[in-house]
């Protein structure tokens, strides 16, 4: 299954927090790392708090989506993020799955993300990964056009990846 997924960090290092989950997916049971986007830093929603730095990665996983989610919650401790937080609240590592391919609609997990049309920050680096012209499966509308409905939301590119202390290969 491909899948593509959103990373966030706003506590510690956030460069160095999305850093460690790439490498840390990348070396997850099932988890094949097929492209990353650049980083992008986006302005909070919800509670007072610093700014988020956001990026996306596409994957290809053999794992079941519940078993996937299982193993991003499993990143997020190691990282720091204690469960059953303030919802939107700060946070070391938040990775949430965006889109598959396919629709899944279970009681913890839906995808397409329930939020994701209303989100620049996860729009911009999704749309750098993937083609042109993505229908997203409930809306029938194209990832640029969801992107274009919320093109005033405070998000700006900020770079790369740095390989350095987290090589991927």
């Amino acid at each position: 299954m491909k899948v593509f997924l959103g990373l966030g960090s706003n506590l510690g290092d956030r460069r160095d927090n999305l850093s460690k989950a790439v490498y840390l997916l990348a070396r997850s049971k099932g988890v094949k790392l097929l492209a990353r986007s650049s980083l992008w830093e986006s302005a909070p929603i919800g509670p007072a708090q610093p700014k988020y730095l956001n990026a996306a990665v596409e994957i290809e996983a053999t794992l079941s989506p519940m078993e996937l989610l299982a193993g991003c919650k499993t990143i997020e401790r190691a990282l720091g993020r204690e469960p059953g937080g303030q919802r939107w609240g700060p946070r070391s590592a938040d990775l949430d799955i965006l889109l598959a391919d396919e629709i899944i609609d279970e009681p913890k997990l839906k995808v397409p993300h329930r939020e994701l049309h209303r989100r620049a920050f996860a729009l911009l680096p999704l749309c750098e990964l993937a083609p042109a012209g993505l229908i997203h499966p409930v809306l029938s509308k194209t990832l640029e056009e969801l992107l274009a409905a919320v093109a005033g939301q405070d998000v700006r590119r900020v770079g790369e990846f740095d390989d350095a202390r987290y090589p991927l290969k």
